[in-house]
């Protein structure tokens, strides 16, 4: 197996620290719409199960975002729903992400 060496990373160990740094240092959360306990759903829309609640001032990574039901919130309407963690989904209306568009890759479902 091949490792490509980063510029003055002189171990395999030294190029994955640096790997996991730089994947985690890119990792932003993202403030809920005040007030509001948003719904955790299994997949990006409104028929899909409720998980659970998110408590009020929550923050949330987004690791990907993809379409599906269309919901008006305090951020706009949109069909955008973004994923938190594996197999969880909010909707981009409630999601202060600073953008009406994608802010992420898109997930593969």
């Amino acid at each position: 197996m091949s490792v490509d060496r980063a510029e003055g990373v002189h171990s395999t160990d030294e190029a994955e620290s640096l790997t996991a740094a730089t994947t985690t240092a890119a990792l932003r959360y993202y403030s809920v719409a005040p007030g509001v306990r948003l719904n955790v759903r299994s997949g990006p829309g409104t028929s899909y199960n409720i998980l659970y609640a998110l408590p009020e001032g929550a923050k949330v990574p987004i690791y990907c975002q993809t379409p599906g039901t269309t919901v008006t919130g305090p951020y706009g309407t949109t069909k955008i729903w973004d994923n938190i963690d594996n197999g969880e989904y909010v909707s981009d209306a409630y999601v202060q992400t600073g953008s009406d568009g994608y802010i992420a890759a898109r997930c593969s479902l």
